[in-house]
């Protein structure tokens, strides 16, 4: 119910972003327009261009280049994944085949590469250079948490604050700049500006650490994928770190083993300690400490409905763990 309270806030704009998502999808290319449209509406939720819309109007935002600037944040982000899908050789996201387990590894990229230039397009059509300097920069530090994320694969000693950095830019960078341009776009004041950014961070920080939690206590129908993914890939995530912190010498060499091997040999074992070590308690623990920053930076705004779908969605943001 709180999610659909969240949408409902801003329902009627969000059905004209997927209109407009769908319209600038258009290419000359079929094979673009094919892959492009697949990954588009292969089931996501939209946070980040539904952050753009509650964000703008809950600083008095009225005009409809909302509407814009919410499908370039989704581009930015749909390329992106096709992106990751090829460097991690996924062939599942969102319960779906992914893009380059159906076309290939090249098409995807392609396609990738094409949503970027349309988004800059786009941003360009918005006539906005602090939104185009916010956004670049976006792309640049998710570029690089791209590759930080890539250095560390089958890296046991990644620490807590280095782990924090890569979420930071791989994720919590686009929630970041699709609340701090809907504030720019709106013609906020100083203060608001920096309040919803700050927001955008520490809610897609939270985003992430449920979903690193969710990779060792989810539900595959749930969520797209199969519990154990991250360890398969040797990924060392916030649950794991804490694990060996915490854990025997023994466990510790085991997930170190692990996570240097990849695969899921030994996921049952792991799956025991990381509960036993208090790692999910840890984890969410620090999840909701960013929810509710997130939540405190929204303290100087006006009350709204728009306003209310933001804290709501600090909420919805750790409730996904059962």
């Amino acid at each position: 119910m709180t999610a659909e309270r969240i949408y409902d806030t801003v329902a009627d704009d969000f059905s004209r972003v997927n209109d407009l998502i769908i319209q600038r999808l258009s290419s000359d290319v079929p094979l673009v327009e094919k892959i492009a449209q697949y990954i588009i509406e292969s089931g996501g939720k939209r946070l980040r261009p539904l952050l753009v819309l509650l964000s703008s109007q809950a600083v008095g935002y009225r005009d409809n280049d909302h509407l814009k600037l919410a499908t370039v944040i989704e581009f930015l982000h749909t390329a992106t994944l096709l992106h990751d899908d090829v460097v991690d050789t996924s062939d599942m996201r969102r319960g779906r085949r992914t893009a380059n387990a159906r076309w290939g590894n090249a098409p995807s990229v392609l396609v990738g590469d094409f949503l970027y230039a349309r988004a800059f397009e786009m941003m360009v059509e918005l006539k906005s250079l602090p939104i185009m300097e916010v956004l670049s920069h976006a792309t640049a530090v998710i570029a690089e948490g791209e590759v930080m994320q890539l250095m560390n694969i089958k890296n046991p000693d990644l620490t807590e604050d280095r782990y924090m950095t890569v979420i930071h830019n791989k994720t919590a960078m686009l929630f970041e700049a699709a609340s701090h341009t809907g504030a720019l776009l709106a013609g906020a004041s100083g203060d608001q500006e920096r309040s919803l950014q700050d927001y955008g961070k520490h809610l897609g920080l939270a985003f992430q650490l449920v979903d690193d939690v969710l990779d060792y206590r989810g539900d595959a129908g749930a969520m797209g994928k199969n519990v154990g993914d991250d360890l398969a890939e040797g990924k060392t995530t916030l649950p794991l770190i804490h694990a060996m912190a915490k854990g025997s010498e023994d466990e510790r060499q085991l997930i170190r083993q692990a996570i240097r091997k990849g695969g899921l040999d030994d996921l049952p074992h792991i799956l025991d300690i990381v509960e036993r070590s208090g790692a999910i308690e840890y984890t969410m623990a620090k999840a909701r400490e960013q929810a509710a920053l997130a939540a405190e930076c929204l303290e100087s705004l006006s009350e709204s409905a728009h306003k209310e779908a933001l804290v709501l969605l600090t909420e919805l943001a750790v409730a996904r763990v059962s």
